[in-house]
């Protein structure tokens, strides 16, 4: 048995970071199961997954350590696992579409999903009421400018211990900043099958193209839009005579069903992702 963690690094780019951190965690036995790190525009990003046996699993002193690492380098440095006898907690973020929502939540019910959602998260009050029927807190952030509102949303992901986020049609880019930070723990669900039609109008797209197939795709959010690795996806045929409301109706019910598919997926096997494809290891 072990004990997997990811561990986010981000701050100015300096030299010898990468050495400093992966020193530390050799030290405190930990085994790297896989880097990856960037530059971009003088920030750096690393996020790495490690693994410590049972036994040498000392997890106050390691956070404890990369605390203090991280004020000697003037840097973020987090450290998130999954504690074997506490079920995950995850936010949901939505916009105004409700069947994704409504999907996850009915999924959690009828505990399908080995996890608590545990915040709603959105730029707009139209869930708000969805949210409370539900009991569960919703968060108003304004996406007005996406600097302000990640971090506001970063704040409230760490105010209630968020192990991973689903983004149940929210109509927002995420930018790498926070997406490093959840590195792998993001998921999506997109309305085409990957990577055709990108974007928020794939419906409308396959509908003008004449797409015989219409798919949906969830995946693990990257810095790319809409091209982050597959987890899920699921279609069904355009049948002669259906409008583009038929085509969005069938798209959605697709849409909760792979979505919802994703998350058990996540939750009951270890999803690794190497060289961009998603693998269970």
């Amino acid at each position: 048995m072990k004990q997997f963690v990811t561990i986010t690094v981000i701050g100015k780019d300096k030299t010898g970071v990468v050495a400093r951190v992966t020193g530390f965690l050799f030290d405190k036995g930990g085994n790297i199961e896989g880097l990856e790190e960037q530059v971009t525009r003088g920030q750096f990003s690393m996020a790495i997954q490690a693994s410590w046996k049972v036994k040498a699993w000392q997890p106050d002193q390691i956070r404890d350590g990369l605390q203090k690492l991280a004020e000697s380098l003037g840097m973020e440095i987090k450290m998130r696992f999954a504690e074997p006898r506490r079920r995950q907690r995850f936010a949901i973020m939505v916009t105004k579409e409700t069947h994704a929502m409504e999907a996850i939540l009915a999924a959690c019910r009828a505990r399908q999903l080995k996890a608590e959602p545990a915040l709603v998260v959105s730029n707009r009050r139209d869930l708000e009421p969805l949210a409370r029927k539900h009991r569960l807190p919703f968060v108003l952030v304004p996406w007005n400018d996406r600097a302000t509102a990640e971090a506001d949303t970063l704040r409230v992901l760490e105010e209630h211990q968020i192990d991973f986020v689903v983004l149940a049609r929210f109509m927002k880019i995420l930018s790498p900043n926070f997406v490093w930070r959840y590195k792998n723990k993001i998921i999506n669900i997109h309305p085409s099958l990957l990577p055709s039609f990108p974007g928020p109008q794939a419906y409308r797209q396959a509908y003008e193209r004449g797409v015989k197939i219409i798919g949906v795709t969830a995946h693990f959010v990257t810095m790319h839009l809409d091209e982050g690795p597959i987890i899920a996806q699921g279609g069904f045929v355009v049948r002669p005579r259906m409008t583009l409301k038929d085509i969005v109706e069938a798209g959605q019910k697709i849409e909760s069903q792979v979505l919802v598919k994703a998350i058990k997926l996540y939750l009951n096997k270890r999803l690794d992702v190497y060289w961009g494809i998603v693998k269970e290891v």
